[in-house]
């Protein structure tokens, strides 16, 4: 079974997360009079990649959710079990004053292993494999971009394989997996370590890897 569903299970029992919450949550707004621009990445885990995106300057909120398919206000049950066509997912939506697109594109690559076709880390199946979700022109211009600027620079020892698609729609996920890595640090630990997920960042970037506390 997979190990978070596993740490979900435990959670549940143990009281520290509800069951089903509300498919229909939104991000948190940016605030009153500044400028927001938004950005869908899939990179595996969402519970991970909201980490690494919250704390950035810049960024008004990271949202955990579903992308890339065609059902509609999918399930994380459904999802996991690889039904929906969809890729977990996180919308960041940022102010392009204090952070821009590049910049959060750097952070998303740093975050994932672009190598791995079959998933992410630990988690297999196509609902955890990496993409950039692309609205509009620019930034799929800035995404080709940054995906050129890594394999031209063969840092990485095997070809990138992370694609980049027009974006189409983000569900949320339930709300108790927003913000998971705060409201349950313990299980969330739990897996990050036990997936593997820094110790294979390590391998694949070296001294460009991003460090979680």
């Amino acid at each position: 079974m997979n190990l978070r569903i596993l740490l979900l299970a435990a959670a549940i029992a143990w009281g520290t997360v509800g069951t089903r919450g509300d498919a229909a949550t939104v991000a948190q707004p940016a605030r009153a009079g500044a400028p927001a621009d938004t950005a869908t990445f899939a990179g595996g885990c969402f519970w991970c990649m909201e980490a690494a995106f919250e704390a950035l300057p810049g960024v008004f909120s990271v949202t955990s959710g579903f992308s890339g398919g065609p059902e509609k206000n999918p399930t994380y049950n459904q999802v996991s079990a690889g039904l929906t066509g969809h890729r977990e997912s996180i919308q960041v939506v940022y102010d392009p004053k204090k952070i821009t697109y590049a910049k959060l594109l750097d952070v998303y690559w740093h975050n994932i292993d672009p190598t791995q076709d079959d998933g992410q880390f630990c988690d297999r199946g196509k609902q955890y494999r990496s993409a950039i979700f692309f609205r509009g022109a620019t930034q799929r211009r800035s995404a080709e971009a940054s995906k050129r600027a890594i394999e031209t620079s063969k840092r990485l020892k095997r070809p990138i394989v992370t694609p980049i698609l027009p974006f189409t729609a983000f569900w949320p996920a339930e709300e108790y997996h927003q913000d998971y890595y705060k409201k349950n640090p313990e299980h969330y630990h739990a897996y990050r370590t036990g997936c593997g997920r820094d110790r294979r960042l390590l391998e694949v970037w070296g001294a460009e890897a991003p460090v979680h506390l």
